[in-house]
């Protein structure tokens, strides 16, 4: 059984929330009194973008990082911050923040004690990642870690899944991949050729919507919270 990471299990949402705004208050003096939902919600979007021409191998690490600090400061004309900086001092902060989805680590306890091998299938930078995983205390559920960085193929691309399964020595028709993001994780799944169970957000996504009234080989489940899965498996 294969998961996502950010926003299945861990609260990306509210983590990175309240790990900026630690990083909003330690530059506050730079920030040209610009209010802090503005500056999120800038960066947000900019963060965005970034990562989805990072998923395409449009843009590098290096200048993802920089990127989403340089062009929020652009956008609200900010100056004397290092954006690399101020990406260090957020990351450390983020990796520090402790928030699960709701009632994720009782689910997985529940399916570690039913036996099932539990694995992470995640986009991210190696080192953020595995500190969350440490810090929000579930890494003991997982036998294996599978991060972007690390195999230099992000989700939705075949061959993270294809590196997943083969270490994990899994079978397709065996697995399933849970995961609230419906182009990397479920689109990325469901054309590997294994089962997924999409955690969707309030308001669905029109692709999915597409996909889910078409017959594919392989079984898309709907959620809306973590326990359904137990309802699955």
């Amino acid at each position: 059984m294969f998961f996502d990471l950010d926003n299945t299990l861990w609260d990306f949402k509210t983590n990175s929330y309240y790990a900026m705004k630690e990083a909003f208050i330690y530059y506050d003096r730079h920030l040209n009194k610009v209010e802090f939902e503005f500056f999120f919600e800038t960066y947000s979007e900019n963060n965005r973008l970034l990562w989805d021409e990072y998923r395409k191998g449009k843009v590098k690490k290096k200048e993802l990082v920089r990127l989403r600090f340089q062009k929020t400061f652009d956008a609200l004309q900010i100056d004397g911050i290092d954006p690399l900086e101020m990406n260090d001092f957020y990351l450390e902060e983020m990796t520090e923040q402790k928030r699960l989805v709701p009632d994720a680590e009782a689910v997985l306890d529940t399916l570690k004690k039913k036996g099932f091998e539990l694995y992470i299938i995640t986009n991210g930078f190696s080192q953020v990642q595995r500190k969350k995983l440490q810090s929000a205390g579930i890494g003991k559920y997982f036998k294996k870690v599978f991060i972007s960085e690390d195999i230099s193929s992000p989700k939705p691309t075949l061959a993270i899944f294809e590196y997943a399964l083969k270490s994990a020595n899994a079978r397709k028709t065996k697995s399933i991949m849970i995961g609230d993001d419906f182009e990397s994780d479920i689109k990325g799944a469901l054309n590997f050729g294994i089962d997924a169970v999409y955690l969707e957000p309030p308001a669905m996504e029109p692709d999915a919507h597409s996909l889910l009234n078409h017959n594919t080989r392989n079984l898309l489940y709907r959620i809306s919270t973590l326990p359904e899965i137990l309802e699955i498996v």
